[in-house]
């Protein structure tokens, strides 16, 4: 079992028992300067969808504390590049984020060791958190789960039709199924009152991330298994027909033609789900808020489910949805002594304090992996309850996301205009796979 599934098991169970990027403009300025012995916090974050919760969180920590925080929300797809920029100024982030081992590596004379942190002690998995050289560097805070979200009232009325190729949902458990089911829903989609079955696949540059990464987790998890390892310097891409069925399933059942997708943005592809004129959407728990605060919203939230993505791979009828984490903290070391304790202890208020508590599951919507959240303090909207209920079937096996080791941005970004460029009808899916191939290798070798 990886790092990231055993950790999303005992998240769960603690659940039990007990979410990429607006401009960088974002962030507000600090009311006041506050006690400089007790240092600042400048938290530099990657969710344009949070940023207005994360400024709420900054201003309700420095009305309790008087310690001044600052948030700063990179632009989408942008993340690295603006850390990049903000960590050379003189008034650098103090808390940043690190998305796995690569990003660790890439980062880390700048990680400060959060080994004496409430944040660490209190970890259901502390093998969850980064580190190198007998240092704790990054901390995981929230675990996460994605896949296929679908408005089950549509799908009832699906079902409900005659010559329907599946009776419910719990008939899906396999690719083969799926795409029976969504093809035949597509060619009655008048019927259905929906434009496609499938909202919009958003291929605009910065916006294709739900591809070139989450979906891509699929076919590299499994090539990683194939070998028996975590990790791989150079890759095959064995998988790319499982990853082409779906991402073909995805552009051909569709409220848009695939040559328009380069167009689109994620919003844009929730919007659609949300006004019901889609009945399916690849994404995750953190997209509830952008489906339930759409103006004219249609969608009712005991009809919002997800289902595993599934490609054709072999025993996929006991996959669950991909869940695990890429949101690490971490703390600039180059920071001043004062404001490195004042980021700590920010970290650590936000899963202590029941303040802070409340903002991590009720307002952004995570599902916490440490001991300090009870039964009563775990997401109620209705995707998280999705994930929640994937890590605790004991009839599936999560997939974990082991994107994190994918080797750069760039390669990311490479791989998606090739998607954005197949959708429009002016590269092969061949010319895909070599590209992939050959942008990892060389990736991973630089």
């Amino acid at each position: 079992m990886s790092t990231l599934t055993r950790a999303a098991a005992i998240s769960m169970t603690a659940a039990v028992a007990l979410t990429s990027l607006t401009a960088c403009s974002s962030g507000a300025d600090s009311a006041s300067s506050g006690d400089d012995s007790k240092g600042s916090v400048y938290y530099l974050s990657f969710k344009p969808e949070q940023d207005a919760i994360w400024q709420e969180v900054a201003k309700a920590y420095q009305e309790e504390t008087g310690v001044p925080v600052k948030v700063v929300t990179a632009a989408s797809g942008t993340y690295e590049q603006t850390l990049k920029s903000e960590i050379a100024k003189s008034d650098a982030p103090t808390l940043f984020q690190v998305n796995g081992p690569i990003g660790m590596r890439t980062w880390q004379e700048y990680l400060a060791d959060l080994s004496d942190t409430e944040m660490y002690k209190d970890l259901l998995d502390q093998s969850m958190a980064l580190g190198a050289d007998d240092k704790i560097l990054g901390i995981p805070y929230v675990v996460e789960g994605y896949g296929i979200i679908y408005n089950d009232e549509i799908l009832n009325a699906y079902f409900a039709l005659d010559g329907a190729k599946a009776t419910s949902m719990d008939d899906v458990t396999s690719f083969a199924k799926l795409k029976e089911v969504v093809e035949d829903m597509q060619a009655k989609k008048d019927q259905l009152g929906i434009d496609g079955v499938f909202a919009s696949t958003s291929l605009k540059p910065g916006e294709d991330w739900r591809w070139q990464t989450h979906l891509a987790d699929l076919p590299v998890y499994f090539e990683y298994q194939d070998n028996k390892v975590d990790d791989m310097d150079e890759l095959t891409f064995a998988h790319n027909e499982e990853f082409k069925n779906i991402f073909d399933l995805y552009l051909n059942n569709s409220t848009i033609e695939p040559a328009l997708a380069s167009s689109k943005a994620v919003t844009d592809s929730m919007a659609e789900f949300a006004l019901g004129k889609a009945a399916m959407v690849q994404n995750g728990n953190w997209a509830y808020g952008q489906v339930s605060e759409v103006q004219g919203n249609t969608v009712k939230a005991e009809s919002v489910k997800m289902l595993p993505i599934y490609t054709g791979h072999k025993g996929e009828e006991t996959q669950g949805l991909n869940v695990g984490t890429e949101n690490f903290f971490a703390v600039n070391s180059k920071a001043s002594e004062a404001d490195q304790k004042a980021s700590k202890d920010f970290m650590d208020w936000l899963i202590t304090s029941e303040k802070g508590k409340k903002f991590m599951v009720e307002d952004l919507g995570f599902i916490p992996p440490f001991n300090t959240f009870g039964d009563d303090e775990r997401p109620s909207d209705p995707l998280a309850q999705e994930v929640i209920a994937s890590m605790a079937n004991p009839q599936t096996t999560t997939i974990p996301w082991v994107f994190t080791t994918f080797p750069s941005q760039s390669f990311k970004d490479d791989f998606g205009a090739a998607l954005s460029q197949y959708a429009a009808g002016q590269m092969d899916w061949t010319e895909v796979v070599d590209l992939f191939v050959s942008g990892w290798k060389a990736e991973k070798g630089a």
